[in-house]
């Protein structure tokens, strides 16, 4: 049974959520084209909530989903090419180092949604205990290397205390091969779908040992200065279909199965958990808000990594001015 407090906390958020949409506009509907950066998925359901329950249309919003590589995003926004982008927090710092002026709006993720996960019988406990252990990754870019290198900073190891191999996206099977000792995976994702074969495993998730910067709504600086209230109006309908997806689970699931080409067929249980550890990650006293240590956490990672060769004003870089 849910308590009176754990019910308020959705229902208080969610009356914000409904003032900050203001009267609905009226006229031509604003089309929005949105990089989501992954292919359709059930990850993905607040947006379609929003969608299906018309809180972009209340706002004036034609929303277009477009799956695309989210460094192309992130260069298209930069440009003003368009107006918005869901992306991490590294890409914006990466972004501003390069001069785009692209500023994240809204948290969507308020914890980094990157693990390494291993066999049980590895004995992998802390982040100290990678040292020596290959890992696969998909590659030396990404969230997934990021999130990698702030488990090894962690536990006071650098990239050389460890193996990589590039695998891929091809995680799941190198772990359940024994073809690498631990691999780097999203938290919500291939974890769920090892424990689902059977595999135990050990899983140390980056958001236990360091806050980060994590998925977000992005825009530009163009768009906040000459249309603040297109941005206001964005940022309000995504936090709606967050909060209505934290709220009924499974009434978001059941409409992404209208987005997500066989997500009907699937293994229904391992999917449904797929939302439900994704749901971990997005929770907050205060949807939408970005917290300043986690940014200056990331810029930290990034500096170690030596992806950024000197300390950008983050105060620029993000802002919580268009989260009711």
């Amino acid at each position: 049974m849910k308590s009176t407090s754990r019910y308020l906390s959705f229902v208080f958020p969610l009356l914000f959520l409904l003032s900050a949409c203001g009267p609905k506009p009226t006229g031509e509907l604003t089309h929005v084209r949105l990089p989501l950066g992954y292919i359709p998925n059930v990850q993905f359901a607040p947006l379609y909530v929003a969608v299906e329950r018309g809180y972009f249309r209340q706002a004036g919003i034609e929303v277009e989903f477009d799956y695309a590589f989210e460094t192309d995003a992130v260069g298209l926004v930069g440009s003003d090419e368009l107006q918005f982008a869901v992306v991490s927090g590294e890409q914006v710092l990466l972004a501003r180092a390069q001069g785009l002026p692209v500023v994240y709006v809204a948290a969507w993720y308020q914890q980094y949604p990157v693990s390494v996960a291993a066999r049980t019988e590895q004995g992998i406990q802390t982040p100290a205990d990678l040292r020596g252990v290959t890992i696969g990754l998909p590659g030396l870019y990404g969230a997934n290397y990021i999130g990698l290198r702030a488990l090894l900073f962690a536990g006071g190891l650098g990239e050389a205390d460890v193996t990589l191999d590039s695998i891929g996206y091809t995680q799941v099977e190198a772990l359940a091969t024994d073809r690498d000792q631990a691999v780097s995976v999203y938290t919500a994702n291939e974890p769920v779908q090892l424990r689902a074969r059977g595999i135990d495993l050990t899983e140390l998730r980056v958001a236990d040992y360091v806050q980060l910067a994590s998925n977000g709504l992005i825009s530009n600086e163009k768009t906040i200065a000459g249309n603040p209230d297109l941005v206001r109006r964005m940022v309000a309908s995504l936090l709606r279909g967050i909060a209505d997806t934290l709220a009924d689970p499974a009434a978001a699931f059941e409409i992404s199965t209208r987005y997500v080409d066989g997500l009907d067929q699937a293994d229904s249980a391992v999917q449904q958990q797929v939302l439900t550890t994704s749901a971990e990650l997005w929770r907050a006293d205060r949807l939408g808000y970005s917290q300043p240590e986690a940014w200056a956490n990331m810029q930290s990672v990034l500096l170690d990594m030596g992806l950024l060769t000197e300390p950008l004003d983050l105060e620029q870089a993000f802002t919580n001015e268009f989260v009711p």
